[in-house]
């Protein structure tokens, strides 16, 4: 039977009406993984498998109002943030999530689709260098991401620059790389270092990385230790990515609701 009263993720995210990516990619993530996703809209998005083609940041004063409603309803125990669509918006995030002192906070520092269109300006990728790191438990940039955000090219100078912003765990993934096998890399205090290899898919996917980012959060909501979370949620996403669906012209959907033994995920 489910759990009638499942940890709550509070999702902190874009709209993608595709379904592959955003906060319906994170609520599938986080339910998948036991838990269950709160979805704060912080920009809306046009966009389809083949790329975006505009991104419509929420009013702040919004987006501030529906995160204290939220958070004043609900237990929540631990935050994803994904798109935020401006530095104006991710401000307003980080003030938020300050606001939440002990929670475990994933951030996914999205910096373009996965098409590859950019969607983050200066003003952003700023904040998310200088600012947003600090209020966050992990980040989990993909390497493009990590070189962009840190001004370095190998992984070790980027996931040292980005814990030297107050990031306590950096997951740099391997997605972008030109390897044969995915190698995601973990940075941590004392310098804790895990890495994970996977065999590469040969598809194209839409929403990879807020698969990842929202599972590990789910399973921190649930009280999984940052290693033990980040694994199992890697194991998660490879197989919701072997199991992609066809649901447009372009990239493929990442078939999130399923449990590991291979069963269709209830309700």
């Amino acid at each position: 039977m489910p759990d009638p009263s499942p940890p709550i993720v509070l999702c902190a995210g874009g709209h993608d009406p595709t379904g592959g990516a955003g906060l319906t990619a994170d609520a599938e993530a986080v339910r998948a993984a036991g838990a269950h996703a709160l979805g704060l809209v912080t920009c809306l998005t046009t966009q389809d498998t083949c790329g975006v083609g505009g991104v419509f940041p929420q009013p702040i004063g919004q987006i501030e109002a529906q995160w204290r409603a939220l958070s004043a309803d609900s237990p929540i125990a631990a935050i994803k943030i994904g798109l935020l669509g401006s530095a104006a918006v991710a401000e307003a995030v980080e003030g938020r999530v300050r606001a939440h002192p002990g929670l475990p906070v994933v951030l996914d520092p999205v910096l373009a689709s996965g098409a590859g269109d950019p969607i983050a300006d200066a003003a952003l990728v700023e904040r998310l260098r200088h600012h947003l790191p600090g209020a966050c438990t992990l980040m989990t940039p993909n390497l493009p991401e990590a070189r962009t955000l840190a001004g370095a090219q190998d992984p070790d100078a980027c996931a040292a620059a980005l814990r030297r912003a107050g990031c306590r765990w950096v997951l740099i993934t391997g997605t972008h790389a030109a390897e044969a096998e995915v190698v995601n890399r973990l940075y941590g205090p004392d310098g804790c270092r895990h890495a994970w290899r996977w065999p590469r898919l040969p598809g194209h996917y839409h929403g990879s990385g807020c698969t990842l980012a929202s599972a590990i959060a789910a399973r921190l909501a649930r009280g999984d230790e940052p290693i033990e979370a980040i694994a199992a949620a890697q194991a998660y996403t490879w197989e919701a990515l072997a199991r992609a669906r066809r649901t447009g012209r372009c990239q493929l959907t990442p078939n999130r609701l399923f449990a590991l033994d291979g069963t269709e995920a209830p309700g």
